[in-house]
């Protein structure tokens, strides 16, 4: 018998996908023994993070906790593309973000898509910044909260809305603004391979009672470029899920990226964009960490 989101949510804190050290052909899932431990920070410094495996395959059906524990050896996206199916995108989500773009606050959200293809690991997988962005080097950060669905949604209210979120985790929707300038739809400048980093911990919706109250941090190369708490967004999780339902089945494992607070590389004076070597660093305190992600320009 299929437990509800509910109980499942409950059952963990944090859940990681991940291959383990013990054997490098299996993928699995579990929660980090450290109940504190920045997963991403304290593998990219080469710390052991150990984790209580869960019975389960996929973080939509984890199973049971079980008695093994193992070292992870590399972190993984917490779905895999399959699972995702098209990603979910909020445009100018925040009041502060509208205000140094210069734009006025939108009445419904705008929404966007990326496909499946778009989703990579964290580090050490590499975001790739695509020859078409490497013309005039307008690649950019996004830092940004990520919904997980974590049952089929379709036409729910916003009193609800809810009950049908598995958890939360970071994401970066990177972006490539001459094409996104070039175009009023942004399917095709925020769609490129790899495009969005995922990770590197899911949060229980269970012990994330309200989103908003994390905060976001962007820092590039070490130097904070986005700070801002989520009271600042604009729609709000219940809303966005609430609004994405109506008329269209969200899936289970449907991802939604919530939008970005201000401090992206195009409004800074000078822009400063995303070039090879770069890493940008997405962090969603407290629970769920830090995402971090290397750039690579496609040969």
């Amino acid at each position: 018998m299929l437990r509800s989101l509910a109980t499942m949510a409950s059952s963990f804190s944090r859940l990681v996908r991940f291959v383990p050290k013990s054997d490098p052909s299996k993928i699995f899932i579990g929660e980090p023994v450290d109940t504190k431990v920045d997963v991403g920070v304290a593998l990219y410094e080469g710390k052991d993070v150990q984790v209580k495996r869960f019975s389960g395959s996929s973080i939509l059906e984890p199973g049971e906790k079980t008695d093994g524990v193992e070292s992870i050896k590399t972190l993984l996206s917490p779905l895999a593309q399959k699972e995702v199916g098209t990603i979910r995108c909020i445009g100018l989500n925040y009041v502060s973000h509208a205000a140094e773009m210069g734009l006025a606050l939108p009445e419904i959200p705008t929404v966007f898509l990326k496909p499946a293809t778009a989703l990579s690991d964290p580090w050490p997988a590499l975001s790739i910044l695509p020859k078409i962005t490497q013309k005039d080097n307008t690649g950019d950060y996004e830092s940004e909260l990520a919904i997980i669905i974590g049952k089929d949604a379709k036409n729910v209210s916003e009193a609800d809305a809810l009950d049908y979120v598995l958890g939360y985790t970071a994401a970066n929707d990177v972006s490539s603004r001459t094409s996104q300038n070039k175009q009023s739809q942004w399917c095709f400048s925020k769609g490129f391979d790899s495009s969005c980093p995922l990770g590197p911990v899911v949060a229980s919706s269970a012990h994330v009672s309200d989103a908003s109250k994390l905060r976001i941090r962007g820092a590039k190369n070490g130097a904070v470029v986005q700070d801002c708490g989520l009271t600042d967004m604009i729609f709000t999780v219940s809303q966005l899920v609430s609004f994405l339902s109506q008329g269209t089945t969200l899936p289970a494992g449907t991802v939604i990226l919530t939008g970005t607070p201000p401090g992206v590389g195009a409004a800074k004076k000078p822009p400063q964009f995303l070039k090879e070597g770069d890493e940008f660093r997405v962090s969603v305190e407290p629970y769920i960490g830090t995402l971090i992600t290397q750039f690579k320009n496609e040969e």
